[in-house]
Order: structure tokens, then C-alpha cells, then sequence
């Protein structure tokens, strides 16, 4: 099938969330504390609907349910990841997820939750929360059972184009004034290990302690990330992380340059700029897949993507 699939994203408020998803990306959000834009996810929670072409109107679970062939027949019950792009005004709590097995045995079958995080843009001297600081189990539980949060997580300064990798058991939490795309395992499962005290909607968030614990990787060892490079005249390319789950790379178009989808799939973000794929216009906040055997495209412009698969 040589069509791209162009999706309608959903939009998620939430307590610590902004506007910047209206002023900076264009999109028609429900208000102005909206956190989330899941732009490419067939999660139940947030079913992306496709925007063009003969599926016009279906929802990507439909898609990926009737028409797996466009995926390259690749197995699972849910198409695999999910797409987002975060506007944290405030700082979001200090949370971790489950592994597969942790997710699959306590929470219905779901998916674990490994993600990760390339910042778009974030205000000066913004930091942002990855790993901890507690040595030992042991040590872990007493920090948290005196309300040591501050002491136990490990704060870092964060600049535009930054990249992280969060694997599950990283105690990890996006901090205000930062924007960022989030490619992850198609999971809606967080747990909330402090939230500063925060009232919303007249109580405070529930906070999951003993689940946080269990999942917690002790002691907290840093990622490496080993980018891979190359660039041309015409574009630049940065593979950013290849792991189980999926693959990440950035791409800078400034020209006309000739690509091969020859994965199952791709997933393309256009995080600035504008040009064209194969002649159709996309711009900043437009989020396509490439099926299976698309084969050959044209990309053209002055734009930066986001592009990933499994």
C-alpha cells in the first residue's frame, strides 16, 4: 500500500499541563491545562482516528485488528507503541513504571512501559528528574518512609535536542516549562511514587508506595547513549537508541532527499518546520505511518522528524 496514514491525535488534560500544544504546535486543544497530545496510539485509553485516504475515520486499533498486513503481519495483541508529546508547565510527579512481566501479572495483561524522551523545548535552567540516588533497597524504603524525595532522586539540567532512555524501574519525573516527544510501549501505567502534596480536584493524586517499590531498579545505573551520526547536503540523521521495544532516530531535512521504508512500519513526527513527502505538505505537528512495503519516498523542505519502528 503506497498511502500515508495520517492520524488525529487525542488530547489529555491534567493538573501540571499548559497551552503550549495550541501555541506552539498549532493543535485545537480542550483547554488550557491540556498535558498530553497521544498522537499515534491505539491504546483503549486514546484511540487515534486515521485522517485521510480509504480508512478515512478508523481507528488505528481497527487498523491494526482487520488490516495487519499493512504492519507486516507483525504479531501482538495491540499495536505496540505509543506517540506523544508532553507540555509539562509544572512539574509532573516523581513516578516509575512496570516491566512486562510486573505489568502482565498485577495489571490485566498490559504492556509494561519503557520510553523514551527527546526534549523539543524546554525554559532556560530547566532540569529534569532520571534515576536515584538510595544504594540499597534497604535504603530506598527508609528515604521514602521519611519523606526524603528530594534527597532520593537525581535532578539533571536539560537543554533543547537532549535525549533520554527510561527504562522500567527508573524513578523519573518531566519538571516544568519542558516539551517533549515520548516514544514508548503502547502503556497507560504509572506509578506515582510522590506528587509534591498537589490538591486537584479537592483531594490529592492517589500515590502507589508499595508497587513503586517492587519495581523500583536498585541502585539506579545510568544509560549510556551511543548516538550514531551521519549527514549529507541535503539532510542529517541521528539514531538515537535501538532497543527491544523500538527504534529512534532524529532527522533534519534541509533539501531533497530520497529514503526507503523497508521496515514492517514507520512512525514519522514532524517536530518543525514544513515541506513535503511524496508531494503532500506535512508541517510541524503532523504525525503519519509508512505501511508495510511502501517502499521509496521523497522528503523535501526545511523540517526536523522524529521517526521510529519496532
Amino acid at each position: 500500500m503506497n498511502e500515508v496514514l495520517f492520524l488525529k491525535p487525542v488530547f489529555k488534560e491534567a493538573v501540571w499541563g499548559g497551552n503550549k500544544l495550541k501555541t506552539d504546535f498549532g493543535y485545537d486543544i480542550p483547554n488550557d491545562h491540556t498535558g498530553e497530545c497521544w498522537a499515534v496510539s491505539s491504546h483503549q485509553n486514546g484511540d487515534c482516528r486515521i485522517k485521510n485516504g480509504r480508512f478515512k475515520g478508523e481507528k488505528l486499533s481497527w487498523l491494526w485488528e482487520n488490516h495487519r498486513e499493512l504492519f507486516g503481519n507483525e504479531e501482538g495483541d495491540v499495536f505496540p507503541l505509543l506517540i506523544k508529546i508532553i507540555d509539562a508547565k509544572e512539574d509532573l510527579s516523581i513516578q516509575v513504571h512496570p516491566n512486562d512481566a510486573y505489568a502482565k501479572a498485577k495489571e490485566k495483561g498490559s504492556l509494561g512501559k519503557t520510553e523514551c524522551w527527546y526534549i523539543l523545548d524546554c525554559e532556560p535552567g530547566s532540569q529534569i528528574v532520571v534515576g536515584h540516588n538510595a544504594n540499597s533497597k534497604e535504603e530506598l524504603i527508609r528515604m521514602i518512609e521519611e519523606h526524603r524525595f528530594m534527597d532520593l532522586i537525581k535532578i539533571r539540567p536539560i537543554k533543547k535536542g537532549d535525549f533520554f532512555q527510561i527504562l522500567p524501574g527508573t524513578v523519573h519525573a518531566i519538571k516544568g516549562g519542558t516539551v517533549i516527544l515520548e516514544t514508548q510501549q503502547s502503556s497507560d501505567i504509572t506509578y506515582r511514587l510522590y506528587d509534591y502534596d498537589r490538591i486537584y480536584n479537592g483531594k490529592r493524586r492517589k500515590l502507589h508506595i508499595e508497587k513503586s517499590i517492587d519495581v523500583i531498579t536498585t541502585p539506579y545505573v545510568e544509560e549510556e547513549n551511543h548516538f550514531q551520526s551521519m549527514k549529507t547536503e541535503e539532510y542529517e540523521k541521528k539514531e538515537l537508541v535501538q532497543c527491544k521495544y523500538y527504534t529512534v532516530a532524529f532527522i533534519h531535512i534541509y533539501g531533497r532527499q530520497s529514503f526507503y521504508q523497508n521496515q514492517r512500519y514507520e512512525i514519522v513526527s514532524v517536530i518543525s518546520g514544513l515541506g513535503k513527502i511524496d508531494g503532500q505538505v506535512i508541517r510541524k505537528g503532523d504525525h503519519f505511518i509508512l505501511p508495510y512495503e511502501y517502499g521509496e519516498y521523497i522528503m523535501e523542505g526545511e523540517m526536523e522528524l522524529i521517526i521510529s519502528h519496532t
